[in-house]
């Protein structure tokens, strides 16, 4: 069959904004193959009042299945009630985010369905009546095509890469209750969820993103982009080059690029970032740019929208009391 299963994701019964992605995403890959895109969503009593809002993104059917032992993320729970789903339906592809919860999903269905996963995919085509689907190797560094060779065709797409495209369909809501689903045979327990960052914004669903790198010259001077990210707002997130992660002066959560997130924020600051071709992996399809740096040359300025040339701890302190200011006068 040509049909397609988007797998959405919750959070405290509220769906992610990645799902729009990854259901947009199994929309194309139906049409495709000539058939039509469904989403199942897992979580507690009444997460299915949000559900059909998938259906703007070009989800026909929306399978739900709500049990408060699902309320969260239960890695076996979760992959009993997605691998029946899958061949309840007889899905030709089933496309999951790869985020924290789908890389530990994916692979769970994959090995139960006993059919191979393309993850941390940024790129696909429909060749030839099968799906090709990119993904990097080696850092960034070159790019791998790969073919299924069984079916269903998994895969797990990189966040922030695909924009979600609207794309009217039914969005009919069904229950999806499957049998033998016992909490009590299951051998993990999930005891706490505890958000990194100390429960602050994650870097890949801010809509402002103030990055900084190893121009920051180190941990100590953190306070200057946590001022800038504070004047912004609750809808701004810090984040940092791989060399900062490396050098410890971050948490790993907030590393943008290639080997860390990917981000597609509104406004995005590379404060002291030189501009390396792992770090414009992760955030050169940010709408807004703006790039300070005291290297004229640093190839972060060819894709900035703004670029300043200066010494960054004379510049940053200006722009935070200008972002401050026109905050005022709202």
């Amino acid at each position: 069959m040509g049909d397609v299963l988007a797998i959405v994701e919750q959070r405290e019964g509220k769906i992610r904004g990645v799902s729009s992605e990854v259901v947009s995403v199994a929309a194309r890959l139906a049409q495709g193959l000539g058939g039509a895109a469904h989403a199942i969503l897992v979580g507690g009593s009444g997460v299915s009042a949000g559900a059909t809002e998938m259906g703007r993104f070009g989800a026909e059917k929306i399978l739900v299945t709500e049990d408060d032992a699902l309320r969260d993320y239960h890695p076996q729970g979760y992959a009993q009630v997605v691998t029946d789903a899958v061949r309840e339906g007889g899905y030709g592809a089933v496309v999951f985010a790869a985020t924290a919860q789908g890389k530990d999903l994916a692979p769970r269905v994959a090995a139960l369905l006993d059919v191979p996963l393309a993850s941390d995919v940024t790129d696909f085509r429909v060749e030839d009546g099968g799906i090709v689907a990119v993904r990097p190797i080696f850092s960034g560094k070159a790019f791998a095509s790969l073919t299924f060779s069984a079916s269903p065709a998994m895969l797990s797409i990189r966040p922030n890469v695909f924009q979600a495209q609207e794309s009217a369909a039914g969005g009919g809501v069904e229950a999806f209750n499957p049998e033998g689903l016992d909490p009590s045979a299951w051998t993990v327990r999930v005891g706490e969820f505890q958000p990194s960052g100390g429960g602050s914004k994650d870097v890949a669903e801010a809509s402002m993103v103030v990055t900084g790198g190893r121009g920051m010259k180190g941990p100590e001077n953190w306070g200057l982009l946590e001022e800038l990210r504070d004047a912004l707002g609750e809808d701004a997130a810090l984040g940092a080059s791989r060399a900062v992660i490396d050098a410890g002066w971050r948490p790993h959560s907030e590393q943008v690029g290639q080997t860390g997130k990917t981000v597609a924020p509104k406004l995005y600051f590379a404060l002291g970032i030189s501009g390396a071709i792992q770090h414009l992996a992760g955030m050169r399809t940010s709408q807004t740019i703006v790039a300070v740096n005291k290297d004229r040359d640093a190839p972060i300025f060819q894709v900035a929208d703004y670029g300043i040339v200066g010494d960054l701890f004379e510049v940053l302190p200006r722009i935070t009391e200008e972002v401050r200011k026109l905050k005022a006068g709202d």
